[in-house]
């Protein structure tokens, strides 16, 4: 691995190992992953986070990020969905995400954003 962030992603494996449910390390190692474009790897731990947090919007929200990144549009529609539906509101952020731009041309994204009159 000749990432940048190998160091980083070795140290917070290494606290994941010892506590496999500590919410923060899990936040850390998954953003470090996806900025390593280590999507699969990131979505496994965002699954994970959405499942010991399951009301917490920001964690449905990264879970959509990682599906976006992964093409995978029509589950990535659906936990932007259950993120708003849970109290994600950062509209304007949402819509400059890089993270989510394979989505701004699929109609159910374009459906959300009438549902939840969310301005472009």
């Amino acid at each position: 691995m000749s990432d940048k962030f190998e160091f980083e992603i070795e140290f917070f494996e290494s606290l994941l190992r010892r506590d496999t449910k500590n919410v923060e390390v899990i936040e850390i190692l998954g953003e470090l992953y996806t900025r390593s474009k280590r999507y699969s790897e990131g979505l496994k731990l965002d699954r994970k986070l959405v499942r010991l947090k399951p009301e917490n919007p920001t964690a449905h929200y990264n879970l959509a990020c990682s599906y976006a990144l992964l093409e995978r549009r029509a589950e990535a529609v659906q936990s932007l969905k259950d993120a708003i539906e849970r109290g994600y509101n950062d509209f304007n952020w949402m819509m400059q995400d890089q993270d989510l731009n394979g989505l701004h041309n699929y109609t159910k994204f374009k459906q959300i954003l009438e549902e939840y009159k969310i301005e472009t």
